[in-house]
């Protein structure tokens, strides 16, 4: 069993017999070098070379390597196998002996070895063949005459008498060498169609491949954004939670206050009715009659009965109309998106440091030598930065600029307590009251506080929107390509107004108009560290 396995293994796919001389392709398949090469000439003049074993396509003629290890094992093999006097053909004429047989020949029904083939008549009729132990199937089995032609109408072999006085008289015939061409020929095409077909297949795998591809990247996404969409839903609803609890909680607490209220009047009346009983106790009329009036002892409704039935009780409508306003306004987030008209901003000269050249419409600020312009606290006074002249302190707003014009800048929103002249407490981004998108070079990144995060597939537009909800306490930054790439969003609570801020090194940014329309919520989880 393990030498028909190990015959089996040293096989070529080609001639199906053992390897004689083997070499290898670049692939790694082996083939008799006969065989290969007989496969390549087939395939010269096509669309190019392959392997016949996997298909592996190759523009030129590739390279045979000769397999020296595999030749010798196959040699070994063979020599472990019953010799050829023993197994094989063996020559009719050495009768003292057995001799491996060369050849067969047909018309005298004999083989030979090589020494009675050079003496054996070469008439034509004398049909040579490999040596076979079986010749009567290349013969006639009427006539018993070598199989010389093929009837194309009978679809079979006929020999020289079948095709002239017998039942194939008359027919269309070819010598099997024609037929056999022909047959090649047929072959050749049907491998050229195979071929074909291969290609296209390969061609429309790849063409899958590819839409698979894309559909993933496709499905990525949406998963990102579908789980960054829950996200904020889950804190959302997470805060509305808490706001509809603490008021529930509020209002239980407020009869505690009340009850707390009535405790102290109680103590009050109390001491009022020991006090009247003492001057009841008393002998002495003049001294009854001195003490100072104690006013209306009876008017002791002072409003707090009406309180805990009408203000104090649990107002269950009142907290429904807040939990059901604050989930109407989440599901118009989800659904509807928050409608939004862009910010008109325009810069403050007032603010910029002396890099900085400010256009007349206050919507470019580029980079230019000194200004000199007069020192004031409002100034920046070591870097090439601005502030917006209107701030924000409520309500959602975004603005949009230009930042094609230059690769070192910095778009963002501060506070107006930031600081104008410490050097290393001035940019934007680099304190606690700031946050930024920053380009320097082609490094992008968010900044607040120091806290750096960069962003790895840099901004594909030359265009970003900076988005403001104040009450939310969200910045969030867009790329301006198609469609709208979020890239972050900062969440904190805002304790001062905000204005915009621009910092630009070498070259110029513009405040763009922007368009009206709705503005999403901005998605979150987009980049991780999004709460920096």
């Amino acid at each position: 069993m393990a030498s028909v396995i190990l015959s089996e293994e040293l096989e070529c796919p080609v001639c199906l017999t053992i390897y004689t001389d083997p070499v290898s392709l670049k692939c790694g398949h082996n083939f008799c070098r006969v065989c290969i090469d007989r496969v390549l000439d087939s395939q010269e003049g096509s669309a190019g070379y392959f392997c016949p074993e996997c298909r592996e396509k190759y523009k030129e003629r590739p390279g045979l390597q000769r397999n020296i290890a595999l030749r010798n094992i196959a040699e070994r093999f063979l020599s472990t196998q019953p010799d050829q006097e023993e197994a094989g053909v063996h020559c009719t004429y050495c009768v003292d002996s057995p001799v491996p047989a060369v050849m067969s020949c047909l018309h005298c029904d004999a083989s030979l070895c090589d020494k009675h083939l050079r003496i054996h008549s070469k008439a034509p009729e004398h049909v040579l063949c490999a040596p076979t132990t079986s010749p009567e199937t290349r013969k006639c089995s009427v006539h018993k005459k070598i199989l010389e032609y093929y009837c194309t109408e009978d679809a079979s072999y006929v020999c020289v008498t079948c095709r002239l006085d017998g039942e194939h008289r008359g027919h269309q015939v070819e010598t099997l060498q024609e037929a056999s061409e022909k047959k090649k020929e047929k072959l050749r095409n049907d491998l050229q169609t195979l071929m074909a077909e291969t290609e296209k297949a390969e061609k429309r795998v790849q063409n899958l491949e590819e839409c698979r591809r894309k559909a993933q990247e496709k499905a990525d996404g949406e998963t990102e954004r579908v789980t960054a969409l829950f996200k904020d839903l889950r804190r959302r609803l997470e805060k509305l939670e808490r706001r509809v609890l603490s008021d529930i909680t509020r209002r239980v607490q407020s009869y505690d206050d009340i009850i707390q209220q009535l405790e102290i009047k109680k103590e009050e009346l109390s001491r009022k009715m020991r006090h009247i009983e003492e001057l009841c106790h008393m002998t002495d009329p003049l001294t009854v009659l001195q003490e100072s009036h104690t006013g209306d002892l009876c008017d002791t409704e002072d409003g707090h009965d009406k309180q805990l039935h009408d203000g104090g009780d649990l107002d269950v409508a009142g907290i429904s109309h807040t939990l059901h306003t604050g989930v109407a306004d989440i599901m118009s987030w989800v659904t509807g998106g928050i409608s939004v008209q862009p910010t008109d901003i325009l810069l403050d000269v007032t603010t910029a440091g002396n890099w900085l050249h400010i256009s007349d419409d206050k919507k470019t600020a580029s980079w230019s030598p000194l200004q000199n312009r007069p020192e004031t606290p409002k100034r920046f006074q070591d870097w090439p930065q601005v502030l917006s002249s209107r701030s924000f302190s409520s309500g959602r707003h975004y603005w949009e600029v230009d930042v094609g014009g230059s690769e070192n800048w910095v778009v963002g929103m501060c506070y107006p307590s930031i600081d104008r002249r410490k050097r290393e407490e001035a940019l934007i981004g680099l304190n606690n009251k700031s946050w930024c998108l920053r380009r320097d070079g082609n490094l992008y990144a968010v900044i607040h506080d120091r806290k750096m995060l960069q962003l790895p597939d840099g901004i594909p537009s030359d265009r970003v929107r900076i988005y403001l909800d104040y009450e939310a306490g969200e910045i969030s930054f867009y790329a301006l390509c198609d469609p709208i790439r979020h890239l972050h969003t900062f969440i904190t609570t805002f304790t001062e107004p905000l204005h915009a801020g621009i910092f630009v090194e070498e070259g110029y940014i513009k405040i763009s108009g922007g368009e009206s329309g709705t503005v999403r919520a901005p998605p979150t989880g987009d980049i991780t560290g999004r709460g920096l």
